[in-house]
């Protein structure tokens, strides 16, 4: 087994859905900001990138499709570099890293950029396709898989006994650090500040 390392990360800020700069950027431009920032900083050629794993949620419209073929290509990647797209939702960008990490740890491949993309400004609207959405037999035994995240969330809340306090808590503590920074007009070393401003790494094997 080889180890996986993450040997450098990018990622654009986060907008206000539906309005702010950010509302009207293809899905594909938006990743490709992120990976070509990643690529750069991990000080490797494009050519090099054995696959790009990109998790593109919901996967329709703007980031339907193949995207992360269409991110390769647009971060001004090879066209023999590869590219695949994976949807658990949520922990949709942490399972492609989990991914990629599989395949350099296994041999598979050498380096591999991986992250995760959603637009719900593009997305989620009026637009957005429902038909047929709900299989009928799912919606009558099990319409828990419906549910939105919010409503999860407060399911979870409730089974485990987590409190709006804590809930509230633990964000504001883990963002705080950076609010000093950001009102300084200091970027996070994460973050690639130039636009158009979807988060992405590039994992490699260890020597």
């Amino acid at each position: 087994m080889h180890e996986a390392v993450i040997v450098s990360t990018a990622r654009t800020p986060i907008g206000k859905a539906c309005r702010g700069a950010l509302n009207h950027t293809h899905g594909a431009a938006l990743g490709a900001h992120a990976v070509a920032a990643a690529v750069e900083r991990a000080g490797v050629d494009g050519s090099e990138v054995d696959d790009v794993i990109i998790g593109g949620s919901p996967a329709e419209g703007t980031t339907g499709l193949n995207i992360a073929r269409q991110v390769a290509l647009r971060a001004g990647l090879p066209v023999t570099v590869p590219g695949v797209t994976v949807n658990r939702f949520c922990s949709t960008g942490l399972q492609t890293i989990a991914l990629a990490a599989q395949q350099v740890s296994s041999g598979q491949n050498r380096i591999v950029v991986a992250g995760g993309l959603e637009s719900i400004s593009l997305v989620q609207n009026e637009h957005m396709n429902t038909y047929e959405a709900e299989d009928p037999w799912l919606k009558e035994h099990k319409p828990e898989i419906f549910m939105t995240m919010l409503q999860t969330a407060e399911v979870v809340a409730e089974r485990y006994g987590v409190g709006r306090r804590p809930r509230t808590n633990t964000p504001s503590r883990a963002n705080g650090g950076r609010r000093p920074r950001r009102r300084r007009g200091a970027s996070t070393p994460r973050s690639s500040p130039s636009p158009p401003p979807s988060g992405s790494s590039t994992a490699r094997r260890a020597p």
